[in-house]
């Protein structure tokens, strides 16, 4: 099946020309928000496009010219933005590096990008590009942001960044024309960013992202109902969190902030972003589902702690929170007068509360992308009021492909097919695939790779199966790599099970495993903080994680949750045996990716002699199965 929403035109407007607008119409409106030494600073449309063209200016000074490369390798905050503007002002390509990575990555993506200006943030992330100096020949400068033990450095690279802005300005002087030379010659067709993959199957690829591309992504989320529904306004005030070399959060914090003209809060850090919603309590939010189950989790957590009289209005409340998601569901999203009435009865004894605290009381629109997540998850905000909305997408398409909208959810899909955009699925496959003007012009370097997922005709292959709901609605099924075809020849898709799992507060990671295996088993990592005040509570004392993760009434309570999930499934799909890591899962160790997706083929390298003890009837290691939970002594302990 094809489905097909309405063509749109192919005018196209930067993302500088955007800024520079509001600047002009609305130079005093706070646009940015920043917090330093505890106070939230302003940072209004001007100063955002001075602070860009001083950067642009500054770029070229370094010796920075149309189709450079410049990397950006910092937490969210506005110098990012700045850069990754200015870049585009003077046709450079922005290069967005996740604060977590390591040496090795750093060395790779500079190399591959041959980027010749480093935007660092800080000591840390100087030191790694230091480190790795002799192996990106194409580096000239390291700009850093942050001088607190960079001072003393010697190496003539380093340029602080207020230096560096000193440069831009008497650069901007001289040549007061720049920007407007570098915009009568801009094309559609100019690559602005390479936002590199996850790198979940081999190295990372950059992906080529243009001025058409871009300006059709922001216009289809910032302009409309796209990354959220209803569609963002000036008034909305957003919370900038994710990593900004990703896309969504580029869309999210870059994009539908020059379309719409909301007011962007950086978050402090990542290990802040709850209580900085509390702080800013966003009218518009999008979280990757590994944010909401967090939130999830911890409302959990917190009840099954509080006193007497809290765990009874909590119970009720979500008895009426049920109901209502029930309704929503029903409603495909609207609320009726029923779901309503109910809702007035639990906002003051749970739900205006339970918003406050989790930061979303004055949220009018949510959405969550990236990877599945679990109906579960999706049904508990319902029930709130927080109407999640899933959207899909990818960094080759600029993320625009579907999404849920208005009265017409369907849970457990990623709605429909954008304004602008063709989704159709593989006859034979079933992988999904997207034609518009966001599909983006290619991976860097890597022409063979570009044309496995990018024909001729401009469909781009996603590499995920999917499947139609009612004709109108896409149902994502799994990565097609990812699917697992048992010894008996059932095709099985393991995200479902994994993220039905991940439903639990306490349950972290969850690999399904049993490709050509005669039954389904599971790699188990445990949320840390949340098992860990379960064992405070029935007085178990432990040391590490891997202490905890051997306790027998740990196991216990990690079987009796793959119980629980194997009743909602077929017996084919139940996971019938499980092993726990023996440590948590890491970026610096290869085992997740940078926006902390498992690496699926280095798992099953590393902790093949967990799988192996699944099927080959032993028990060396700390797991179980449905009949019974083994210690590392081999042990058994009647479930």
């Amino acid at each position: 099946m094809n489905t097909t929403a309405a063509t749109t035109g192919e005018t196209w407007r930067t993302i500088p020309h955007r800024i520079r607008t509001w600047a002009d119409r609305q130079p005093d409106r706070v646009c940015l928000r920043e917090k330093r030494f505890g106070i939230w600073q302003d940072i209004t449309w001007r100063e955002y496009w001075d602070n860009a063209q001083l950067v642009a200016h500054g770029l070229a000074a370094l010796g920075v010219g149309a189709g450079d490369r410049v990397g950006i390798h910092s937490e969210n905050r506005p110098e990012w933005l700045y850069t990754d503007v200015g870049c585009v002002a003077i046709r450079a390509i922005s290069v967005g590096l996740y604060s977590t990575n390591p040496p090795a990555e750093v060395a790779y993506l500079l190399r591959d990008s041959g980027a010749r200006v480093l935007i660092a943030e800080d000591q840390e992330q100087v030191d790694k590009a230091l480190a790795v100096e002799d192996q990106c020949p194409d580096l000239e400068w390291i700009v850093y942001l942050e001088p607190r033990g960079v001072r003393e450095y010697t190496n003539p690279k380093l340029l602080h960044w207020p230096d560096f802005i000193e440069r831009g300005r008497a650069h901007q002087a001289e040549h007061p024309t720049l920007l407007d030379d570098a915009t009568a010659a801009a094309g559609p067709d100019d690559v602005v960013t390479l936002i590199y993959t996850s790198g979940t199957t081999g190295p990372p690829k950059g992906a080529m992202l243009t001025v058409r591309n871009v300006s059709f992504a922001t216009d289809v989320l910032g302009g409309g109902p796209g990354l959220y529904d209803p569609a963002p306004r000036e008034s909305d005030v957003t919370l900038s969190y994710l990593p900004l070399c990703h896309v969504v959060e580029r869309a999210a914090t870059i994009w539908v902030n020059a379309a719409a003209g909301t007011t962007v809060h950086f978050a402090e850090s990542i290990d802040t972003v709850v209580a900085n919603l509390r702080e800013v309590q966003p009218t518009l939010f999008f979280g990757v589902p590994r944010i909401w189950e967090k939130i999830h989790a911890g409302i959990q957590i917190r009840m099954s702690s509080a006193s007497r009289v809290k765990r009874l209005a909590y119970r009720v409340g979500r008895a009426l929170a049920d109901r209502i998601a029930d309704d929503i569901v029903r409603h495909e999203g609207r609320r009726s007068v029923r779901a309503k009435l109910l809702y007035a009865l639990g906002y003051p004894l749970l739900f205006r509360a339970l918003r406050d605290r989790i930061g979303l009381r004055k949220v009018r629109a949510c959405g969550s992308g990236a990877a599945p997540i679990a109906p579960e998850v999706l049904r508990f905000f319902f029930g709130i009021g927080v109407v999640i909305r899933e959207a899909y997408g990818m960094t080759e398409n600029s993320a625009v492909a579907t999404g849920n909208r208005g009265a017409r959810v369907k849970l457990g899909t990623v709605g429909e097919a954008h304004e602008g955009t063709e989704v159709r699925l593989d006859d034979d496959t079933g992988e999904i695939m997207t034609r518009h003007p966001g599909n983006f012009a290619g991976y860097w370097n890597k022409p063979d790779k570009t044309v496995e997922v990018l024909d001729a005709d401009g469909w781009l292959r996603t590499g995920d199966v999917g499947e139609w709901v009612d004709g109108t609605h896409l149902k994502i099924v799994d990565r097609i790599k990812d699917v697992i075809i048992t010894a008996g020849g059932k095709n099985i898709a393991p995200s479902e099970i994994e993220n039905a799992l991940k439903t639990s507060p306490f349950i972290k990671e969850a690999v399904v495993v049993g490709d050509r295996q005669p039954y389904l088993t599971a790699l188990i990592g445990i949320e840390l903080e949340t098992v860990g005040n379960w064992a405070q509570r029935r007085r178990l004392t432990y040391t590490t994680y891997r202490d905890l993760i051997e306790k027998r009434e740990v196991l216990e309570l990690i079987q009796g949750v793959i119980k629980q999930v194997n009743a909602d499934f077929a017996r084919v799909e139940q996971v019938r045996k499980f092993r726990t890591f023996p440590k948590e899962l890491d970026h610096d160790d290869g085992e997740l990716t940078a926006t902390q997706k498992v690496k699926r083929a280095t798992l099953h390298d590393r902790f093949g002699d967990l799988i192996d003890d699944m099927y080959g009837g032993t028990t060396k290691f700390a797991g179980g199965d449905l009949a019974q939970v083994h210690t590392p002594a081999s042990s058994e302990v009647p479930a």
